[in-house]
């Protein structure tokens, strides 16, 4: 019988088994034919490979993530993911939303056409995830009619203002859910539930949301299980006792490891999902338990039956490892095909102007004034207690604390308190809104930043501790059609430029790992304090996220789902 290629002599991962049997593998148009001791006997291949011993597993498979969390586009983003061993994802386009409405979920996923990994898009369900910000583009009903019936859709997207969704029946994002309930019973919902329990957790579930990928405690995995919830379990959530439980207990059928948001310079320099396969393995998972994790459970979650599997009929994507501990990947093949092979040269090929022209000018937004960084207040010279965001290391959380500032002459003298000045300005000329607020805690406390990558919304966020740093680095966004600016003493320290609607790069992975690896350390320089300064900076906007955030609808209680003035009321 000819054959396209033979594998002999490897250790073949068995999903249905868990665990690895020797023997040889068959693969014909793009697909495992036969999995067991026949060889050449019986077939005859085009092409062959003596697996000497290695480990043969299926291709890894991350079901939630987003590219534009990387910045970059998705055929870079596809390069980094195949060395890495990932040939399927289900990404979901939610910032590109965001800045573009529908057209930038349909832009991202012709972009994706092409590229060597499959990409399976989620139709972003929040956007904008609440009424308390101004964004580029909004997704509504219709455009999520028009996305099922014209793309290749898994599911829609994390659904992500979950107080509205237990709160307020009427809310957009329950008549979402309402009418894909109704028009799309079997369209999977993705979930953005943290630190929910009991009766709220419960809601949720009954709304349709059934999974789960925020940070997880034990007794949280347990609620969601019980309450019928798919884990998805990302880096963060990776505690000794997390787990512990996962490993311990019989909940394999109930989560998956996922990356959700993996900056340039980690994905460059330490890998993607791979990375949490190791992870898993080092803490006292078995190898057998976290390939499962990392391949079966994500492709059962979404209902992908054609692979996460080594089996008769299954997409033959597929990874050749010589030591499981280590998991270092010396071959991947996608459909039968190489595409990397870790003794000869990876290299990539990088396309320029990917999106259409009006992409590369979405920043509709003058250039500022030291008066925009003046906190005007109409009250009378007195000192006044503020609410203060307080960033903390560890955590993309931040907390409401309160102190004393003084009021001169209608103005907040900020510069010479303890705390720093955090602005953020609508972009897309819509409104011109803007907000002012005060920051402290392990934020920089010196000089400035500012980007329009600022989660969800996107628009101009800025943060200092004097107003001239501020404006240099505001300006300089600006004229650049987007991107992070880091400033010092009226010196630019570093600079990422992201032209493709202020939060995108068309460089090469190596050039943006490059850079944002030397923006991190120019934060750090003046005395940002977190495991990921970048994605601690641009959540700062964003109103889902507990506690304190500010969009340029002002200041926002996350917990209570409502603006709050910056002086606080006795």
């Amino acid at each position: 019988m000819e054959i396209d290629l033979l594998v002999v002599d490897s250790y073949v991962y068995n999903s249905y088994l868990k665990t690895f049997i020797k023997g040889n593998v068959v693969i014909k148009d793009g697909k495992f034919l036969y999995i067991g001791e026949r060889e050449l006997e019986t077939f005859q291949p085009k092409k062959f490979i003596d697996g000497n011993g290695k480990f043969l597993i299926p291709g890894l498979i991350d079901i939630h993530l987003h590219i534009e969390s990387t910045m970059v586009t998705p055929s870079t983003f596809s390069y980094g993911l195949i060395k890495n061993g990932v040939t399927t994802i289900v990404p979901e386009p939610h910032e590109m939303a965001n800045v573009f409405g529908i057209s930038g979920v349909k832009e991202m996923i012709k972009a994706s056409k092409e590229c060597i990994v499959d990409m399976f898009y989620a139709i972003p369900s929040s956007v904008p995830a609440t009424s308390m910000e101004t964004t580029g583009g909004t997704i509504e009903i219709s455009d999520i009619d028009e996305l099922i019936q014209t793309e290749d859709i898994k599911c829609l997207g994390e659904i992500m203002n979950y107080y509205e969704v237990i709160s307020e029946p009427d809310c957009k994002t329950n008549q979402i859910l309402s009418h894909v309930r109704s028009h799309y019973p079997e369209l999977i919902i993705e979930g953005h539930v943290p630190k929910l329990l009991d009766l709220d957790l419960q809601k949720m579930v009954y709304a349709g949301v059934n999974s789960d990928h925020t940070h997880q405690t034990v007794d949280g995995m347990e609620a969601r299980i019980e309450a019928g919830m798919f884990l998805e379990i990302q880096e963060k959530s990776m505690t000794k006792e997390v787990i512990d439980y996962l490993t311990e207990k019989q909940v394999d059928e109930h989560f998956c490891f996922i990356t959700d948001d993996v900056m340039a310079d980690s994905f460059q320099r330490r890998g993607h999902l791979n990375v949490l396969l190791k992870k898993a393995i080092q803490m006292g998972m078995s190898p057998e338990k976290a390939i499962y994790a990392c391949t079966y459970t994500p492709a059962q979650r979404m209902r992908m039956y054609d692979r996460g599997a080594i089996a008769p009929g299954k997409v033959a994507d597929f990874l050749l490892v010589s030591n499981l501990q280590s998991f270092d990947i010396e071959m991947v093949y996608k459909k039968g095909e190489l595409v990397y092979d870790s003794a000869m040269p990876y290299e990539q090929s990088v396309k320029e102007r990917q999106f259409p022209e009006a992409f590369y000018q979405s920043v509709k937004l003058e250039e500022l004034k030291v008066d925009n960084f003046e906190v005007q207040l109409p009250l009378k010279d007195d000192r006044y207690k503020c609410r203060i965001m307080n960033v903390q290391d560890g955590s993309t959380f931040t907390e409401e604390i309160h102190d004393v500032l003084e009021v001169r002459d209608g103005k907040l003298y900020w510069e010479e308190s303890s705390y720093g000045l955090i602005t953020t300005f609508e972009r897309y000329g819509k409104n011109r809104n803007y907000a002012q607020g005060l920051i402290g805690g392990d934020i920089l406390k010196r000089g400035a930043i500012a980007t329009t990558y600022s989660h969800d919304n996107h628009n101009l966020l800025v943060v200092g501790q004097n107003k001239q740093d501020m404006l240099l680095a505001a300006n300089e966004v600006i004229r650049n059609q987007g991107g992070i600016c880091c400033v010092e003493n009226g010196k630019i320290l570093s600079v990422l430029h992201l032209p493709v609607g202020g939060i995108l790069s068309e460089e090469p992975l190596e050039v943006i790992s490059g850079k944002v690896r030397h923006l991190t350390t120019a934060l750090k320089s003046l005395g940002y304090k977190h495991y990921n300064v970048i994605m601690s900076f641009s959540t700062l906007s964003l109103p889902v996220s507990p506690a304190l955030k500010i969009t340029d609808h002002g200041l926002i209680n996350v917990n209570e789902g409502k603006i709050v003035p910056l002086v606080v009321a006795d």
